[in-house]
């Protein structure tokens, strides 16, 4: 029976990163993925190749509308099946990479579904029949699915999911999202942009509810304008296949009926048939299994990381569980600060959020400033044609610390990781602003919005 020092279930981005990182402290590892191809839901379905469609549309809505300045086009047409395989070049890239690198640190794979049999052995259910694996520790890293909503009866055809959203082979005449989160924005947005007709139902009385408010209502004016029907406080009671329709039906509302019907509402944590119930772990009300501040379960050899425990359910989130959870085993301390993780929204423009939003410091009754600036006043952003949006700055109005930084604006996803390395260090406002950033940037708007939450901002 093989033996390891480390197996890690799943090869998401926290379970491949995890097994990596413990290659490389000097420990023996393996990890046991069901799926042929490395790099979990992100990889395979989700982050990456929603990410290489939102790009490709970008370029083609751009082309269509003829807003690429100084540039003619004739007879724009959409290539679907060029767009989706270059989609699956990319998807595939990314995931020989993870097996690539597999190799380069000694992993080793196993091909299968991994049930607990005790606390240090493993049964793997593969295409060649079952092994059994020991272990002195256990990472379980097997992610998150979609979350089926009562009384939407998904086919998998008509009414479908993001898996199979993202592989559609022609562009619906209408879609009718139901959620106005980030997967349901972000698909949403490539199919609107192809030629659908795209409504997007959201329960909540706006879309992005995690996220600071006065970001979310400037998102949902911008996509609007952008031609997304976007309904909120719409609670969705019944979605169902008529005639070889969707049709989903809303509470007090009326009924809509539309070529396809996706269901992006939310997500739960994957914990289906690794008999957990052998171990005596119980998962939480929300199916999340509860670990300490080691990233240890009730069984102490036992790990959990990502979207199978608390937190927010993203790809660098579980990155970041994973490498401290390993560190933690191999050197006796590991850390990851859920406040500086950031969030990112791949629509145009991208949105993005680090650190607490101002509902929050309200509620927790925290003084604060904020100070805000938008990308109509940036050079930059004027050059690339690209001025919506804004950065805004919160800071603790005693000490100046940086509480939270929301971008809504061209790039915010990466300008968002200046704000979150800033936020890491404690660093203030007046930090950032006494920066040099360089001229003509668009992280010029952040130091801007810096210098407005402490003093005041120069091009404005």
């Amino acid at each position: 029976m093989p033996k390891h020092q480390l197996v890690v279930i799943g090869a998401g981005p926290g379970g491949y990163v995890a097994a990596i990182k413990a290659a490389q402290l000097g420990l023996e590892v393996a990890c046991v993925e069901r799926e042929q191809a490395l790099g979990g839901t992100c990889l395979r379905v989700g982050c990456i190749p929603s990410k290489a469609l939102l790009e490709a549309s970008e370029k083609f809505y751009e082309a269509k509308k003829g807003a690429m300045v100084g540039v003619k086009f004739q007879d724009v047409s959409l290539d679907l099946p060029a767009m989706m395989a270059h989609k699956d070049k990319v998807v595939q890239a990314n995931t020989d990479g993870v097996s690539f690198l597999f190799k380069k640190n000694k992993v080793t794979r196993y091909l299968g579904h991994a049930r607990f049999v005790s606390a240090n052995k493993l049964a793997v259910e593969g295409p060649e029949g079952q092994t059994e694996l020991e272990f002195e520790r256990c990472i379980i890293a097997t992610g998150s699915k979609v979350a089926m909503l009562k009384g939407v009866e998904v086919d998998y055809q008509t009414v479908i999911t993001s898996d199979q959203a993202i592989a559609l082979e022609q562009v619906p005449e209408s879609l009718v999202v139901i959620g106005g989160g980030v997967i349901g924005l972000e698909l949403g947005s490539v199919w609107s942009r192809l030629g659908a007709k795209v409504t997007v139902l959201e329960y909540l009385p706006r879309i992005l509810g995690g996220m600071d408010g006065e970001l979310s209502r400037a998102a949902e004016k911008i996509l609007k304008k952008q031609g997304l029907d976007i309904r909120t406080s719409q609670k969705v009671t019944r979605a169902y296949v008529k005639d070889g329709k969707g049709v989903v039906e809303v509470e007090g509302g009326e009924t809509f009926t539309a070529d396809k019907v996706l269901l992006a509402a939310s997500r739960v944590p994957n914990t289906d048939g690794l008999g957990l119930e052998a171990l005596g772990i119980t998962p939480d009300n929300r199916g999340r299994i509860p670990v300490n501040a080691h990233f240890q379960t009730a069984v102490p050899n036992v790990y959990a990381i990502g979207d199978v425990i608390a937190g927010p359910m993203l790809a660098h989130k579980a990155e970041e569980d994973g490498i401290a959870a390993v560190e933690g085993m191999v050197t006796g301390w590991g850390h990851v600060d859920y406040n500086t993780v950031p969030n990112v929204v791949y629509t145009h423009p991208e949105i993005a959020s680090v650190g607490q939003t101002e509902e929050e410091l309200k509620e927790a009754g925290v003084p604060y400033k904020k100070g805000s600036f938008p990308f109509q006043a940036n050079g930059r952003a004027r050059a690339i044609g690209s001025t919506d949006g804004f950065v805004k700055v919160l800071t603790h109005a005693e000490t100046d610390r940086v509480l939270g930084v929301h971008i809504i604006g061209p790039h915010a996803g990466d300008l968002i990781a200046e704000a979150a390395t800033a936020m890491t260090f404690k660093a203030s406002s007046e930090d950032i602003a006494r920066a040099s950033h360089a001229h003509p940037t668009l992280a010029e708007a952040l130091k801007e919005a810096a210098m407005a939450a402490y003093d005041k901002p120069i091009h404005i």
